[in-house]
């Protein structure tokens, strides 16, 4: 009978390679050139995902297949690091164990809900995506949108995976001084606000999606479109780095990404708030307004934006002198203790030389196995300390179980 085989790791790494070999291009898998930009990367993701979406396509192995395989493919293209190694060396360079995947809450079962959620609360940061029913249903045109009037704010609750749609209508002078549309959630909800474009058939295209952040005791998530490039921050991005403290410092800004859309036109448009909490709904505070009434803020933001843009620039320069003095520093840290201790010994052959000036044989034979004693001293005094320590201990307690007593004798009557 043939001995089983078992494949080392070097295999197991070729076959990974083979594998990923296999795969097809991603620009051919979501049907994009090249040249194509992130939101054209993007929208084609989403329509495809929508199309081969396991919710819409149960029990249909090549669909799962497929979504696979777009998810990948966007994985790789929507990451300007990961696109740039792909169109200089293929898939060669490519870490595929660092793919991030986004779950669709309501795909998931309960009990993988509870474990999702329960990897939430422990810090595990969990990227989820918005329910296919949802878009599907947005696609189709069965939503329902209600107007929300500019410059006025609404509280309302939305249930788990579900989405409240609401439209605005943006004159030409508006457009002008900027809109801004911010979700805020005292109970510190999780949501995401979203941005959809009305198709011709009358159907909603998501284009935009951003996801609540927690600041102090509120979740918060805002959309600016004020006529310049206006910049997001993903800091789920420089959690994923290394655990190196020195590595998420100076990759900390690289989640800093310019938006796909900084301006509107004028008209109606749609925005929605989607709930995102595990198992309750999402209470949220939504308003859109003008930036007509906010110059001054509009003037930071961008002033605050463009040191950061500068900063980001600065740190990969900074990076490498840092690197340069911090391995110059450790190598003078292990130098001093090595001086240290040659300076020690160097003192000891000293004072042994000293005290060897002597013609007392006592004083001498001490001065010759004063070295020997010293050195050996500190291996063996801690091997001591104990059995003394034990030794004591036994002392006692044979005086404690070997009391003298006094009998006396009785006299005889």
């Amino acid at each position: 009978m043939p001995s089983p085989r078992f494949s080392s790791k070097s295999e197991k790494k070729r076959e990974a390679a083979a594998r990923l070999q296999q795969r097809r291009d991603p620009y051919e898998v979501l049907g994009v050139s090249r040249n194509s930009t992130d939101q054209e990367i993007k929208s084609a993701y989403r329509r495809m995902a929508l199309k081969f979406h396991p919710d819409k396509n149960r029990n249909d192995p090549v669909s799962s297949d497929m979504f696979k395989e777009v998810t990948f493919s966007y994985n790789i293209l929507s990451d300007p690091d990961k696109r740039r190694q792909y169109d200089t060396s293929g898939f060669e360079f490519i870490n595929t164990e660092s793919h991030e995947l986004e779950l669709d809450l309501s795909s998931l079962g309960t009990v993988n809900t509870m474990f999702a959620a329960l990897f939430s609360k422990l810090g595990v940061p969990i990227k989820t995506t918005v329910s296919a029913t949802v878009l599907e249903e947005a696609l189709n045109g069965s939503v329902t949108v209600n107007a929300l009037q500019l410059g006025k704010s609404l509280c309302k609750k939305v249930e788990k995976q579900c989405a409240h749609f609401y439209s605005v209508e943006i004159s030409e002078s508006e457009v002008q001084t900027g809109v801004v549309c911010r979700v805020h959630s005292i109970n510190r909800s999780k949501f995401k606000l979203l941005y959809f474009e009305q198709e011709e058939n009358g159907g909603l295209s998501l284009v935009l999606q951003e996801d609540g952040v927690k600041t102090g005791k509120v979740t918060c998530a805002g959309m600016f479109f004020l006529g310049f490039p206006v910049y997001r921050f993903d800091q789920t991005s420089s959690m994923f780095v290394a655990k190196d403290p020195d590595v998420a410092f100076f990759k900390k800004l690289d989640g800093f990404q310019p938006c796909e859309l900084n301006e509107l036109k004028a008209g109606r448009h749609i925005f929605a708030v989607y709930g995102d909490n595990f198992f309750k709904c999402a209470s949220y505070t939504i308003e859109i307004m003008c930036g007509d009434a906010f110059s001054a803020e509009k003037e930071k933001l961008r002033d605050v934006e463009a040191k950061l843009l500068a900063k980001r620039a600065e740190l990969s320069k900074f990076e490498m002198e840092y690197r340069e003095v911090l391995a110059q520093f450790t190598e003078m840290t292990n130098r001093y203790a090595l001086e240290m201790q040659t300076i020690d010994e160097l003192l000891n052959q000293r004072n042994m030389i000293h005290a060897s000036y002597t013609t007392i044989p006592s004083l001498k034979r001490t001065s010759s196995s004063i070295g020997q004693r010293s050195s050996s001293m500190s291996s063996t005094e801690e091997d001591e300390l104990p059995a003394r320590e034990k030794s004591r201990e036994w002392t006692k307690k044979k005086k404690w179980f070997n009391l003298h007593s006094k009998v006396e004798k009785r006299r005889p009557c």
